[in-house]
């Protein structure tokens, strides 16, 4: 049985491949989508489609618009959704999406380090599962299938 992971989180870094990565040693039967994470391409994307925007505002309003549409069809797809937070970066789209996920009754794995107990203690307590590494992760989704 195949289920689709949507993996959300920062685009900074290479925890998606990390995860992937992890999985295919596991020989999961997963297959794996995620927000846009060419970060030139998602913050342009409304200007490619719609054109050039009078300022700012309404060019990361046109982008907002189309990135959240794409979440919206690939999160509704999952079967899983996997939240990534960590320290590096503001994780204002991983809370977004982490929400979204439990809105849509989906099982969350929330991923977060000990320091972001505190911070993130509502989210968790939504999610299904709250861990702290990527091979937690992993290990939780090996566990679908024994």
């Amino acid at each position: 049985m195949e289920l689709v992971v949507y993996l959300a989180g920062q685009i900074h870094d290479n925890w998606r491949e990390e995860v992937v990565n992890k999985a295919r040693e596991k020989k999961l039967p997963l297959k794996f989508v995620g927000p846009q994470t060419n970060h030139d391409r998602s913050d342009d994307i409304g200007e490619a489609v719609l054109g050039e925007q009078p300022g700012k505002y309404y060019k990361d309003n046109a982008a907002s618009d189309i990135n959240n549409f794409r979440t919206q069809v690939l999160m509704q797809k999952a079967d899983i959704v996997i939240a990534l937070f960590g320290d590096k970066y503001k994780q204002w789209n991983t809370a977004m999406d982490a929400s979204t996920a439990i809105a849509l009754n989906k099982p969350t794995i929330i991923i977060r380090p000990e320091n972001l107990i505190h911070p993130l203690k509502e989210l968790s307590n939504k999610a299904n599962v709250t861990v702290e590494t990527v091979d937690q992760a992993v290990e939780v989704l090996a566990y679908i299938y024994e």
